[in-house]
């Protein structure tokens, strides 16, 4: 695959290139806040030669077109709050940001479906569907920071898409801008189509690196009337995660099914509303939903199925208590960032029935690298945030977490999961589909960047399947 040249000339001669492009208030001055994702402490931080903030679709396709005729990288970014590198800019490329990106096109509450910008916040939809009595079920983690159309990129997850999917779930039409700035729309505002190859779920989870998603086409679905969290406390993983088998196994619908290790609980349960008891080693976090009755019954057998090995068990019912628990359990992740500074953590997936073999052996890989180590994450999704705790900005503790990485990939990989249950690829995992894929599988992902990006101008080193040595 060919390699796009760095950009070599005057990064003010660009600048002044893309103003004439696209008008002065679409070029930024500075570009140090466009630098970076949310997995800057992976020591992931590039350089960019410019940052352009479109305003349309037309304006996307000029841009494009201009760097395809003068082979300038761009490198797509949505909110920044991406986990693996695959917004971080490298080698002086243009930054394409589709932040003033955020018109609501089309909304048909009546027929569950609404066409947004790719710059739409997504805390902005989930309120828009909440405001009619509908729900977009995808709940990746940053709702105030992320953005739909990165959310598409990367496939993002989050602890309701045990039930309603990770955000493609939702997606029944995209429109895009190709390399060479030709815009394409697959799918759209239908619920059914299966005339050609699905471009539509190539796009989803494609990082940036086939094509710049513009606008989506998304699914709704009517908001439950309730929602009745169930909060259990077990001696440890074993059986924690037995109880979320038997969850599954007696065929509850529950909409999330989370779970925390001991160590997670100790460092970010302070802020649990109402407290925890003091010894809690493993946290089951399950959630009912539907209409009252429906909410009501399902929680009662997710209570009984809970029960079983549980040394404490909560159900919080008022809407006041159940908010504090999502905001306790979303601000986990922080909390545990601040503990000694800094954290690596990777979202390894395994098969549910070794879900309790990869918790336990994170923290074995974390001491053997002289690490602390946690794991938090979706339960029924078998999706752990395996984490390594690291003093600030030490480079030696930096350096052993991303060897500790690696062996988390492996474990991951021998137990008949994958790398990445919702992060993606991105940078900082790139070339590690060589542990589980064929070398054919691998060579048709290869072949599908060469096919939308022959010059490899978009993205490139990203999602990248294997390293060329």
């Amino acid at each position: 695959m060919a390699t796009a040249r760095s950009v070599h000339s005057s990064d003010q001669a660009l600048a002044s290139d893309l103003r004439t492009l696209l008008g002065d208030e679409a070029v930024l001055a500075g570009t140090a806040p466009y630098l970076t994702d949310a997995s800057e402490n992976s020591g992931v931080s590039g350089d960019a030669c410019a940052v352009a903030l479109p305003a349309s679709t037309d304006e996307v396709s000029r841009l494009l077109a201009w760097s395809d005729a003068h082979e300038v990288v761009i490198v797509p970014r949505g909110g920044g709050t991406g986990l693996a590198g695959g917004a971080v800019p490298f080698d002086g490329a243009v930054v394409l940001s589709l932040e003033r990106m955020r018109a609501i096109r089309s909304f048909t509450p009546e027929l569950w479906r609404i066409n947004v910008e790719a710059g739409l916040r997504t805390a902005e939809l989930h309120r828009l569907a909440r405001e009619s009595g509908l729900l977009f079920g995808p709940d990746p983690g940053a709702a105030e920071q992320s953005q739909i159309g990165g959310n598409i990129a990367t496939n993002a997850g989050g602890p309701h898409a045990f039930k309603y999917g990770v955000t493609g779930s939702a997606v029944s039409g995209l429109e895009a801008v190709l390399p060479s700035g030709e815009v394409i729309s697959v799918g759209g505002p239908i619920r059914k189509d299966v005339a050609g190859y699905d471009l539509r779920s190539l796009l989803v989870g494609s990082e940036g690196t086939l094509a710049v998603i513009t606008a989506a086409w998304l699914k709704l679905v009517p908001a439950p009337e309730i929602v009745l969290p169930v909060v259990a406390l077990y001696d440890d993983p074993r059986g924690g995660c037995a109880a979320v088998e038997r969850v599954i196994g007696s065929g509850l619908a529950v909409a999330a099914l989370d779970y925390l290790d001991n160590r997670s609980i100790e460092l970010g349960g302070r802020g649990f509303p109402g407290g925890l008891p003091a010894a809690g080693g493993f946290m089951v976090l399950a959630e009912a939903d539907g209409s009252d009755a429906e909410a009501r019954r399902l929680a009662e057998e997710l209570v009984a199925a809970l029960t079983e090995d549980a040394t404490w068990i909560w159900t919080p019912h008022t809407r006041g208590e159940v908010d504090a628990l999502w905001r306790w359990r979303d601000g986990v992740s922080m909390v545990i960032d601040g503990y000694l500074g800094g954290k690596l953590s990777e979202d390894i997936v395994v098969p549910l029935d070794r879900l309790a073999e990869a918790i336990e052996e994170t923290i074995v890989i974390g001491a053997r690298h002289s690490l602390e180590a946690c794991s938090w994450g979706h339960a029924g999704d078998g999706n752990l945030h395996s984490t390594l705790l690291i003093a600030g900005n030490d480079p030696h503790q930096r350096e052993r977490a991303s060897e500790a990485a690696d062996e988390l990939f492996a474990l991951a990989v021998r137990l008949g999961g994958s790398v990445s249950g919702e992060h993606g690829l991105g940078w900082v995992k790139r070339g590690q589909l060589e542990r589980q894929w064929s070398p054919a599988a691998l060579e048709l992902h290869d072949a599908i960047k060469r096919a939308f990006d022959p010059k490899n101008l978009l993205n490139p080193g990203k999602k990248l399947a294997r390293i060329p040595h």
